[in-house]
């Protein structure tokens, strides 16, 4: 079954009060081309756009990527297990329908179609700036 865990049960006591991610951040070289293209291959919309250059791009669920200029840091080389945050997966409901879309937009695939832990599927990806991207089909799992 897609979608959210049925049996999971959430602790909304904390003083924290979380109710979700709202954004992920992400330094890239060109912001404009950059968010063009997370919303023509990935499937953004484009949000809010900031002066500074900052664009807030929103997914169909309703959270939010920020995109913004990189500074003069030398890029690490990175792999799924380096220190840090790694990668950003996308939820998707057919995993072979993204596989296919995304072959048609030519990206660079990292990895083959692999079990994701805790249930689904998934595949790893470069987007053109060299960022680790997943697209994932999730089963859940009894837990």
């Amino acid at each position: 079954m897609n979608g959210f865990h049925p049996t999971i049960q959430f602790n909304m006591t904390t003083n924290l009060g979380l109710t979700g991610i709202d954004h992920p951040a992400i330094a890239v070289s060109n912001v404009d081309t950059m968010a063009d293209w997370y919303c023509d291959v990935l499937g953004y919309k484009k949000y809010f756009r900031h002066e500074k250059p900052v664009w807030m791009l929103r997914a169909p669920d309703g959270s939010l990527l920020e995109v913004m200029p990189i500074d003069d840091t030398p890029r690490p080389e990175r792999t799924t297990w380096t220190p840090g945050w790694s990668h950003l997966a996308l939820r998707v409901n057919n995993i072979e329908q993204a596989i296919a879309h995304l072959d048609s937009h030519n990206i660079t695939w990292t990895s083959d179609l692999i079990d994701a832990m805790g249930g689904g599927r998934l595949r790893t990806f470069a987007d053109p700036e060299g960022n680790m991207w997943q697209v994932v089909e999730r089963v859940w799992v009894e837990v």
